[in-house]
């Protein structure tokens, strides 16, 4: 998911968003635990988009803010 498509996002579909993203990554880690994967790569790239979803909930939060 690109930049530009996070931003396109509602507040609620951003919300969702992220805990769906973080239940998928809290389920790969497991399973990457109990065997490897595939493509182990899919991890870093699941926790990057949760970090890029929450960057711009809080950039929300903040311009609400001000």
């Amino acid at each position: 998911m690109k930049n530009s498509e996070i931003k396109e996002l509602t507040t609620k579909e951003l919300i969702e968003k992220v805990e769906d993203e973080k239940a998928l990554l809290i389920k790969m880690k497991l399973n990457h635990t109990i065997s490897p994967l595939d493509n182990p790569n899919k991890i870093g790239e699941s926790r990057k988009l949760v970090a890029r979803l929450k960057t711009e909930m809080r950039k929300r939060v903040l311009e609400n803010k001000v």
